[in-house]
């Protein structure tokens, strides 16, 4: 069935008009991905959170037994291919695992770091020799692998990295020095991608280092705020000999393979940042449901039931993008793979094509649990702020995803100009259609027809909110040319338009798609309208800040007029909406949606 359904390519979605049919919902995971599933969760509540406390004190040798009992469970070999001694899972299934093991606090940073950054850098670039070498052995956690990519100078602008290599006399080694940081896993790894520019090369190339090899030197590990039981350390490369048959991909690709890693661990981390929000809400109507205040349950009060609401509305909606744009990743690996003939290659450009969605869903994410993470602490009142509850150690732990993975800073950057570069590359026309509303400013309606349904009346929302991203795409794009993308905050304004657009689309395909299976269900509608209602003040707000930063003189009068019109959404209770989605979680005492 996925195979038939219609994809968009990266950033289309502004200007091509989805059906429900065509996207992938959560609760179509078939039976063996469901199992896949309570294996993880099983194995965070038998071997996780009873050692929790004894990882965040430091002991490294104890995290990675954990690790390698999750690899003894084929944890580890999820995304890796049957002939690497993986299981091949489909990348919605690789998807699904990282949002269970998510909860997995700081287990899950290592976890995710070897499987994602610390494997599969040699899996989609490595030859055939490592990936018999390396991969077979990462897949079982007999090898734990780390990612070395930055440096003291070297954080976002990962290509200045000083690290380095030269061909040693005999040309058999490559010669390493240098110096990298923040390395998860690099308290026990064993295998090292490494990231070092071979003599005056402009960019990176990659290397398999072994841990183990003289002069590679692992520093103490940080003290950080969060992620306490993750070990992150600095790694020193003194005059390392690496045999130059453990030069990773061709010389010069480094840069390219760090690029595509990324994509990679942003839309994972999307995928991830899921699981530790559905523990928090969990954790947050528990105490709801039990803290009494005036003789009653605080989960009577209406200022809880808001803030139980809202961390229900804002998940929902993130989870139902991350899927979306999974099952879209899958499709295109298939295709690919006859294209390449290599699994590796396939998969990684299967990934990298979706740099917009991956941006966007890291930084949705990153910040949908933030806010979750906070609220949990804030419902728990005193006892939030208490290192013996889940909740603060959630919130500290939630605080480096915005960081992860290039800030959300740099990500917020990308997505905007990353959809308008696709576009003019000719992947779909973007600008030809912004084009046309510009020039028929003057005309726009947004009258509602006659007869008009539920879903029709969202759909028509969705389109004139795409509307006005495009207008101020094309407004900036028109005052500020190629300067656009030193605009820092008028390229934010439109990337947090874009972000809202496509979780609301994709809530909206997701509810309708859930009533075509279920039949109608309040709590889901009431998510669908508090989402669309708020999102059009978001978007009403974004644009205007856009237009008046253009201050494209002549014409803001007509934009803002525009905006105006383009964002007008009927009222509804919101106070009601929100209390029927709150009781629907207090009854399930557990976030059930």
């Amino acid at each position: 069935m996925m195979e038939t359904r219609n994809i968009i390519k990266s950033g289309e979605f502004l200007v091509r008009e989805v059906e429900n049919k065509d996207i992938f919902i959560p609760e179509e995971f078939d039976e063996e991905q469901r199992m896949i599933a309570a294996t993880c969760s099983d194995f965070l509540e038998s071997e996780v959170f009873p050692n929790l406390q004894a990882v965040e004190k430091g002991d490294r040798e104890l995290m990675k037994s954990i690790l390698k009992k999750s690899g003894d469970l084929g944890m580890m070999g999820i995304s890796i291919p049957e002939e690497y001694g993986g299981f091949g899972q489909s990348f919605v299934t690789q998807m699904l695992v990282a949002e269970t093991t998510g909860a997995g606090y700081s287990f899950s940073v290592a976890y995710m770091a070897h499987c994602g950054i610390g494997t599969l850098p040699i899996m989609y670039y490595g030859n055939e020799d490592q990936r018999q070498r390396y991969v077979t052995r990462l897949a079982t956690g007999e090898l734990i692998g780390a990612y070395c990519l930055t440096e003291p100078g070297a954080g976002s602008d990962a290509n200045s990295g000083k690290t380095s290599a030269r061909l040693s006399d005999d040309g058999r080694h490559y010669i390493i020095n240098g110096q990298k940081m923040w390395i998860t896993n690099a308290g026990f790894a064993d295998t090292l991608v490494v990231f070092a520019k071979i003599d005056n090369d402009r960019v990176l190339s990659a290397f398999i280092i072994d841990a183990d090899s003289p002069g590679v030197v692992i520093g103490p590990d940080e003290h950080k705020m969060g992620i306490k039981g993750s070990s992150t350390a600095q790694i020193y490369f003194n005059d390392v000999m690496v045999p130059v048959e453990n030069l990773l991909g061709k010389r010069g690709e480094g840069f390219r393979i760090a690029l595509s890693i990324l994509h990679m661990g942003r839309i994972k981390l999307g995928a991830n940042v899921i699981g530790a929000a559905k523990k928090a809400i969990t954790d947050s109507v528990k105490y709801a449901n039990e803290r009494k205040q005036f003789g009653v349950q605080i989960s009577t009060f209406g200022a809880i039931k808001h803030k139980l609401a809202e961390q229900v509305i804002r998940l929902f909606a993130s989870e139902s993008a991350v899927y979306r744009v999974s099952s879209d990743i899958d499709i295109l690996m298939e295709k690919l793979k006859s294209e390449y003939g290599d699994k590796g290659r396939a998969s990684i450009e299967a990934i990298s094509h979706y740099a917009v969605e991956a941006a966007l869903l890291k930084v949705v994410g990153s910040e949908m649990l933030d806010y979750i993470a906070d609220e949990a602490v804030q419902i728990h009142g005193g006892m939030g702020y208490s290192s013996e509850m889940d909740v603060e150690r959630g919130y500290r732990d939630s605080r480096i995803n915005r960081i992860f993975e290039g800030t959300n800073e740099i990500n917020r950057l990308l997505v905007a100009d990353t959809a308008m570069k696709r576009a003019m590359k000719g992947d779909f026309d973007l600008f030809g259609e912004a084009e046309k509303l510009f020039a028929g400013l003057e005309s726009l309606t947004s009258e509602k027809p006659a007869g008009e349904g539920y879903f029709a009346e969202k759909y028509r929302y969705l389109k004139n909110f795409k509307k006005i991203i495009l207008l101020c795409m094309h407004a900036a794009t028109k005052q500020f040319g190629k300067n656009l993308v030193t605009e820092q905050e008028v390229m934010n304004n439109i990337t947090d338009m874009m972000m809202e657009a496509y979780l609301s689309e994709s809530l909206a395909l997701r509810i309708e798609k859930l009533e075509n299976r279920r039949g109608m269900v309040t709590e889901y509608r009431d998510i669908l309208d508090v989402n669309i209602y708020d999102t059009a003040g978001k978007i009403r707000k974004s644009a205007a800040d856009a237009v008046y930063s253009i201050d494209l003189k002549e014409s803001v009068p007509g934009l803002i007029k525009a905006v105006e019109l383009l964002s007008e959404v009927e009222g509804i209770n919101i106070k009601n909406s929100r209390r029927r989605i709150a009781d629907k979680l207090i009854a399930d005492n557990m976030y059930k949606f």
